[in-house]
């Protein structure tokens, strides 16, 4: 048996996995630790790259003194990480600016003189778009896109500009702080649109076009490519052995797919975490510029990501914890506070909300939640559009408040998935990943929405780590290959859609498709100040 090291970078902590490799890829234990989310006024969202890793040396030690595993026994050490960040670094490594989430959206400026002018399709100029299509698969035409960051860096901080030596995303930087080397994996380069698919290397001709230094982007690796080894530095502050390998591993959309052994074209899964998404593996890039879904390039050679994300998943239910299920008044669920006293010991609030709203009908009483609490970017793209609840009346309380709140984030995502099928064939039975997916509730609902069956994998939540652990996995030889993963990742339940609820489902589900375009300029007019034009 051997065992690797997984760090899972998420928006807002991270998780660091220790995994025994043997006949199955098993979580021995994991250690979690936040970082801050630096949102700002101008929609600027930042994160400080120290913190992350300060969380890394904190949460590897803690996990090895959890479960005994010696330094030395570590045989290898990979990541599963946010993407579409940016940091851009000096010689040294240190950023030149705070990183830049991807849930940045400040540089509307930027985007508009770099793609959204002259003849346009879709808010893209009809020759950039062609272009980028053709080297690509796919074209930059949201603000949070990684190459508008930076070149509001470029146009707003010209000094931090003229220090840059490297582009890099978010598991990157931590490699290089891990190794001292500048690499860049597959899906990572592909996520910032740049990347020609064609002759896997990145585009001379899109760098000219969009103003890009080429010698700012990195060396491109594979997700199961050694990236180097631990620095003595580095594995003496996170409490490991020098000389240790060090892998690529890939973004969290590329990863959570492979996590939940989804490997095959064809096979379709759907991640319920802050964000949300639904994923299906093809072997040929197509792109639907329209519904804004793309094939993606993932950690597998000659397989693509049919990829379509909503900005707020399971934040909608951070939200609805921090502002329905807890105040400040002393309102609480049932009218009774179980936030203290001995039930609290026994279970979570998310335990507890799930059970009561599974109490409340299908449909919660005729109300309908839009999950578009930081805007939105599938099928729509709008930064403006805002979360809703629709259809309150005198009878509708918090239960039926929390319930639309979780079906209108499926909703969501049934809304992606029938985007997907214009396109692509989709699975009959859907892997389901994230917290989200810690929920028999949740995950019910889910099926019958969809109309699918869902199954959940053992440890959903962890499954981008599963998967960073799996392509280290198959770097170290312990996999063959990437196709082999799925037979080491057992199912741990399936979810059968009721045909009733389903059919239920669908009066709500036609309703919840027209709120945006019925409050598009109503969005709008909430978020710009008077005088401005629509």
């Amino acid at each position: 048996m051997s065992y690797v090291l997984a760090y899972d970078i998420g928006t807002t902590g991270v998780k660091t996995c220790l995994f025994e490799i043997n006949k199955t890829i098993t979580l021995l234990d994991g250690v979690s630790e936040g970082y801050s989310l630096y949102v700002m006024e101008n929609g600027g969202v930042e994160q400080d790259a120290d913190e992350w890793w300060a969380a890394m040396c904190h949460t590897t030690r803690s996990v090895l003194k959890k479960t005994g595993i010696l330094p030395g026994q570590i045989a290898g050490i990979s990541f599963c990480s946010q993407m579409q960040g940016l940091v851009l670094t000096d010689k040294d490594g240190i950023p030149v600016h705070r990183p830049m989430s991807y849930m940045d959206q400040r540089a509307s400026e930027e985007i508009r003189k770099g793609i959204a002018h002259g003849f346009q399709i879709a808010g893209a100029n009809i020759f950039k778009l062609i272009q980028s299509l053709r080297i690509t698969g796919a074209v930059s035409t949201s603000v949070k896109d990684p190459m508008w960051k930076y070149k509001w860096i470029e146009a707003h901080e010209p000094q931090n500009f003229a220090r840059a030596f490297q582009w890099l995303d978010v598991k990157e930087y931590l490699i290089h702080r891990c190794t001292g080397r500048f690499v860049m994996t597959e899906d990572s380069a592909f996520a910032t649109l740049l990347y020609d698919t064609r002759k896997q290397e990145w585009s001379k001709p899109l760098c000219k076009t969009f103003g890009i230094r080429l010698e700012h982007l990195p060396k491109i690796i594979s997700s199961s490519d050694q990236a180097g080894t631990l620095t003595e530095k580095a594995a003496d502050e996170l409490g490991l052995t020098a000389g240790t390998p060090v892998f690529g591993g890939g973004g969290d959309a590329s990863l959570i797919g492979i996590g939940t052994g989804c490997t095959a074209v064809g096979d379709t899964h759907i991640y319920c975490g802050t964000s949300g998404w639904v994923s299906t593996i093809t072997d040929r890039q197509l792109v639907d510029v329209s519904a804004m879904i793309a094939a993606i390039v993932g950690a597998q050679k000659g397989r693509f990501n049919y990829f379509a994300e909503m900005e707020t998943a399971g934040k909608c239910l951070e939200w609805v914890r921090d502002h329905l299920a807890l105040d400040e008044i002393g309102i609480y669920l049932e009218k009774k506070d179980i936030s203290e006293g001995p039930e609290t010991i026994a279970r979570s609030l998310y335990d507890y909300m799930t059970e009561t709203v599974s109490k409340a009908p299908a449909g919660a009483g005729g109300v309908i939640f839009t999950p578009w609490l930081h805007g939105n970017r599938c099928p729509f793209e709008d930064p403006n559009a805002a979360g809703m609840f629709f259809g309150i009346r005198l009878e509708t309380g918090k239960t039926e408040l929390i319930r639309a709140v979780l079906e209108g984030i499926c909703f969501h995502l049934r809304w992606m998935l029938e985007c997907q099928e214009k396109k692509v064939k989709i699975s009959d039975t859907i892997r389901f990943a994230g917290g989200g997916a810690l929920s028999p509730v949740t995950s019910q609902i889910l099926a019958d929405i969809t109309g699918h069956t869902i199954e959940v994998v053992e440890s959903p939540q962890n499954a981008g780590a599963v998967g960073a652990a799996a392509v280290a996995a198959v770097g170290l030889n312990l996999i063959p290959e990437v196709d082999k993963i799925r037979d080491f990742i057992p199912v741990q339940s399936r979810y059968l859609p009721n045909a009733a609820e389903h059919a239920a489902y669908n009066r709500n589900f036609s309703v919840f498709k027209t709120l945006y375009t019925t409050n598009k300029k109503n969005f709008h007019l909430l978020n710009h100040r008077e005088g401005e034009f629509l």
